[in-house]
């Protein structure tokens, strides 16, 4: 371990002080504690098993059925990298491993002074971290994740992100038109899988290592399908315009905020599902003023919805090589199984040419689980992970990291489309963004991507703060 057991004592009391006062912060809208699906208990808890470039992909992270009488049921955009030897009680990074921290993708990324797309930023020994962010950053997920304060606050003190007791707090959306209207007050369910959970922990951490100064609020659906979605973004929208949630306490009725509200902000959904028909009467949510919205394009070949919306950015996913014995960057290239393509029913926005439809994704960040980052997650994850450090990809990064570098950009932008306009009037300033000239994704062999936009990483890769 690399920190001293007298520095860890103090961490752990750290951080247990933090989760109890966080959990009196966890429902704004009604008195309560969260509704168990089921729960059990394991006294030792187990190691990961080692094996080989394991790469193991949750149940919530495949392919969901659809209940009867819904359009989609949204699946996780994470899958989890075991390398050989593996010891997840260890705290990264590793001198053995070159899996990335906020440091180093702020350095990769010229987050920090000295940072650059060609520099070293080894994971092992960069350690400045972003220090800017201001306004919200809404993250919507669906189920409850009552590991959620802690384990940000480990990831925090672990990499030496700052975090204040008030810059966080987790918001159940069970309003009157929920599926959790049968028992309002009483919170929302946890997917006793653990895959929605370990979806919340990397969103929640890896915004707030992007913008460590910005306030993020963990908004839980009460299920992953439309309806329960559809609540939880208007309890998103109305935490970034006016900072409540604006649900009754007493009918649970979800209203909106006062008129004249000027909060800026960003929503952050990196979940998605199979594009439907009808999709764009549900882009409606997605229209709040002074909001930019942010999906992930997904972690397979083709699109997905939300993030095929006019009114999204979409954020892919890319590769990061480094050299296996010093760990010190060498390229970045397109990965293979990032979402990406054309959609078949929303129209070709104002800020795209040359497509017929809306085209994604329009921009992209390290997301591939073989060049994983690090993500704290004290959730069991189908009863195989338990109280452990964990190399996670996805476009479940990508997507609130983004969200992350969006807002502390500065710029606040009156929309989405405003803030694609803004991405795709820069997107040829090598200062603003970086071109991905390498490698492929899906169906689209063939990439070249050193002159234009493309499917597999839509502008490129962010390059410092300009431009967006």
């Amino acid at each position: 371990m690399r920190h001293s057991i007298e520095l860890r004592m103090a961490v752990v009391a750290a951080v247990l002080v933090f989760a109890f006062a966080m959990s009196g912060l966890a429902q704004e809208s009604g008195p309560g504690s969260p509704r168990t699906v089921s729960e059990s208990i394991q006294s030792t808890p187990p190691h990961v098993p080692s094996a080989p470039g394991t790469l193991f992909i949750p149940k919530s992270s495949q392919p969901q059925t659809v209940p009867a009488g819904h359009k989609f049921a949204a699946h996780t955009n994470v899958e989890i990298y075991i390398p050989h030897g593996f010891n997840p009680e260890e705290a990264p990074p590793f001198s053995d491993y070159g899996f990335e921290t906020p440091a180093s993708l702020a350095c990769h990324y010229g987050l920090v002074p000295g940072g650059s797309a060609t520099a070293a930023c080894n994971p092992n020994s960069t350690t400045a971290v972003p220090t800017g962010g201001s306004n919200t950053i809404a993250i919507v997920d669906a189920y409850d994740d009552p590991s959620a304060p802690g384990d940000l606050a480990w990831f925090s003190l672990q990499f030496g992100v700052p975090l204040s007791l008030p810059q966080f707090q987790v918001i159940w959306a069970n309003t009157s038109n929920s599926s959790c209207a049968g028992s309002l007050g009483m919170g929302v369910p946890m997917d006793t899988t653990g895959g929605w959970e370990l979806e919340e922990a990397s969103d929640i951490e890896w915004a707030h290592a992007m913008a460590p100064k910005a306030t993020i609020y963990l908004v839980e659906a009460c299920s992953n399908s439309d309806i329960d979605f559809e609540q939880a973004g208007l309890v998103a929208n109305n935490l970034v315009q006016c900072g409540q949630t604006e649900i009754d306490p007493n009918t649970f009725v979800l209203g909106t905020c006062p008129a004249g509200s000027t909060g800026k902000g960003e929503v952050s959904m990196s979940w998605g599902a199979d594009e439907f028909a009808g999709e764009t009467s549900y882009d409606s949510v997605l229209t709040t003023p002074g909001v930019v919205y942010l999906a992930g394009a997904g972690d397979t070949p083709g699109v997905a919805y939300p993030c095929t919306s006019v009114n999204v950015v979409c954020v892919g996913g890319t590769t990061l090589r480094r050299n296996p014995t010093t760990f010190n960057f060498i390229q970045e290239a397109a990965w293979v199984l990032s979402g990406g393509g054309m959609s078949t029913y929303e129209p070709k926005p104002s800020f795209q040419s040359g497509v017929p439809n809306r085209a994604v994704p329009d921009i992209s960040f390290d997301a591939d689980g073989y060049t994983g980052v690090w993500v704290y997650d004290t959730f069991p994850v189908e009863g195989l992970y338990y109280y452990e450090w964990l190399i996670l990809g996805g476009t479940s990064i990508s997507t609130p990291a983004v969200a992350g570098i969006v807002n502390a950009a500065g710029s606040f932008a009156a929309s989405s489309n405003s803030e694609l306009t803004t991405i795709y009037a820069n997107q040829n300033s090598a200062a603003d963004f970086t071109r991905i000239p390498n490698g492929f994704c899906g169906p689209y062999m063939g990439l070249s991507t050193a002159n234009s936009w493309n499917f597999c990483t839509g502008v490129g890769v962010v390059n410092g703060y300009k431009g967006k």
